[in-house]
């Protein structure tokens, strides 16, 4: 692994795998393949288009636009050219683009369409180091003039053009790569600030796949779904890191909207999410059974109670009786697998949760039903995992250990601490920035958390996070905040309390199920707002906290709450591109409200 790169994996299994399909994406209704042989012919022709333009090893090549291929395309053709691929959220404004495209020092920027475009457009004349705009989809540009900007196709036949004089040109520029090169910059989400551009080297990535392939057991048969933004470190782990190091096949999804539906199409090996696309898929499954006939219902608390039982056996490591083993295949039969098959996970063998905490409750939901999920921990700056449960019944409520080649040790205020290979390099142009998070080598996470016997890791929540209440009770919001979006009628919770003398909560509705929970009773309502604030919805609110607050001591139970009556947004910047809540900004935005409750 010394010498390798991810530019030269992309070698090996282009010589490896030839013909056999690399890459689907659906297009007006048709999944299209792409065969590794294709791929590396658009990869390649599109990198030696880019050095006709001018690239140069070192530059930065932005990528703005939702997932597809051409995104992929163009992230290997930076790091193939020894230059530096730069990934933009596709619902960042035009203020946010110049930002990333002025700090990351972008000479060129690739635009998924119009939309992205425009946006390039109305702060490209702050941008002096910029020098083309290329597009992937050119539909409604036709009357634009701008003469940096340039079609994708255009700069592929450019590098056609430039391979068939010099052919060999870009295997040698792959082979020239080093693994201590810096290969992408991914922008922090930004919770707390402006975004970083953490600076992640091949050997990084390498690094960190290496370790956690011995847990996962990767194989070249295994199926991705890519739906989370390409841009977000646990997305490009899915996408091309772990296919790149097993010769997997990525699937490209519509949309989150339609994620559902596609994994049902697609039925992938692998799926890897944030805890609240998990959280919306139980709640469908919620909801559908609330609506079944009487009959389907008793059948689904029957079977489920089977499966949660044979989940405690599996999950203590006592061993099933043959008494739970029978039963537990008639439930599969009955309910698990055509509730997996629902689901689009019915192949899935390797299933993982990351970015943020998820709901124990949740965990053992899916793991009751069959879905081997597990709590992956990590952060940007060490390059997406590094800690993974070793086996698909994890001690629930905790991340496993370290992954292989990870080492972690707590500060004294129990802060996680960890070093290795896979750590970043620092952040691009922000060496203050850097010194701040690295200290003799380790890694400040900023995450709370404490070690079993067995090294597993538990995360309290983050270090800034963490609320001491007036009695000097020290709390952690996120388990709350998750239990309650256990409940099929909250989509998110923020709870407060930090210097006050008991806990409230700021709860957004999941508008879908409560507005249907609204037409069965028939309860009148003309938006979110109205449903927000009408008396039954708060009743109905008022009992699932009620429910929550059995699961926690009575100083952290909720006392108070207030039903938003808007949907937090990630326009508003009030969450991340990954759905995370900004807390920081929420609690001062509605700060009137939470004084309110006090």
């Amino acid at each position: 692994m010394s010498d390798n790169t991810i530019p030269k994996l992309f070698l090996k299994n282009r010589d490896i795998y030839r013909d056999r399909v690399a890459l689907r994406e659906k297009d007006l209704g048709i999944w299209q393949r792409t065969s590794w042989n294709e791929y590396w012919e658009h990869v390649k022709n599109f990198a030696l288009g880019l050095k006709v333009l001018g690239l140069n090893a070192g530059d930065k090549i932005s990528i703005l636009g939702d997932n597809c291929r051409e995104w992929l395309y163009a992230d290997l053709a930076a790091q193939g050219s020894s230059a530096v691929s730069v990934g933009i959220y596709p619902t960042n404004v035009a203020a946010q683009v110049k930002y990333i495209l002025e700090n990351s020092e972008s000479s060129f920027v690739v635009a998924r369409d119009q939309e992205q475009v425009d946006k390039v457009l109305e702060v490209k004349h702050q941008l002096p180091l910029l020098k083309n705009i290329v597009v992937v989809d050119m539909k409604g540009l036709r009357r634009y003039s701008d003469p940096m900007i340039v079609s994708f196709s255009d700069v592929e036949s450019l590098g056609k053009d430039l391979d068939a004089k010099h052919p060999g040109l870009f295997e040698d520029m792959v082979r020239a790569t080093q693994p201590e090169g810096v290969a992408i910059l991914v922008y922090t989400s930004g919770t707390t600030g402006a975004p970083k551009g953490a600076m992640l080297t091949h050997k990084n990535m390498l690094s960190m796949i290496a370790g956690v392939s011995q847990i996962l057991n990767f194989r070249d048969t295994d199926s991705f779904v890519s739906a989370l933004p390409l841009c977000h470190i646990a997305e490009r782990m899915f996408s091309l890191i772990f296919p790149m190091w097993a010769g997997c096949t990525v699937n490209f999804a519509e949309s989150v909207e339609t994620l559902q539906q596609d994994l049902a199409e697609i039925s992938p090996t692998a799926f890897l999410s944030v805890p609240r696309i998990w959280e919306k898929m139980h709640s469908s499954v919620v909801i559908r059974m609330k609506e079944s006939v009487f009959f389907k219902q008793w059948v689904y608390k029957w079977m489920f109670g089977i499966g949660e039982r044979v989940a405690d056996y599996r999950l203590s490591g006592k061993p099933l009786p043959a008494a739970w083993k029978l039963l537990n295949g008639i439930a599969y039969w009955m309910l698990f697998r055509p509730l997996k098959n629902h689901l689009g996970l019915l192949e899935a063998r390797i299933c993982v949760s990351g970015a943020a905490p998820i709901s124990p409750e949740l965990v053992r939901f899916y793991i009751a039903i069959g879905v081997p999920i597990r709590e992956a921990y990590g952060m940007t700056e060490c390059t997406g995992i590094s800690c993974l449960p070793r086996t698909n019944e994890p001690k629930i409520g905790w991340v496993g250990p370290p992954i292989p080649g990870i080492e972690m040790k707590l500060a004294d205020d129990g802060e996680i601490m960890q070093r290795g290979d896979s750590v970043f390099v620092g952040y691009y142009g922000k060496p203050e920035a850097t010194s701040e998070i690295m200290d003799d080598g380790w890694l400040r996470t900023g995450d709370v958390g404490e070690f079993d016997e067995q090294g597993n890791l538990r995360i309290t929540d983050r270090k800034k996070d963490v609320i001491i209440t007036a009695a000097g009770k020290n709390i952690s919001p996120s388990e709350i905040e998750n239990s309650l979006k256990f409940s099929p009628y909250i989509k998110e919770a923020v709870v407060i309390g930090d210097r006050r003398k008991y806990l409230s909560c700021l709860i957004q509705l999941e508008y879908e199920n409560v507005a249907h929970w609204a037409q069965e009773n028939r309860i009148a309502y003309t938006n979110y707002k109205s449903l927000a604030n009408h008396p039954e919805v708060q009743k109905l609110i008022q009992g699932e906290v009620a429910t929550s607050n059995k699961n926690f001591a009575r100083v952290e139970t909720i006392k108070k709450f207030t039903i938003l009556d808007k949907e937090l947004d990630q326009d508003d910047e009030e969450l991340t591109a990954t759905m995370k809540v900004k807390r920081s900004v929420v609690e001062r935005k509605y700060k009137d409200l939470i004084d309110k409750m006090y």
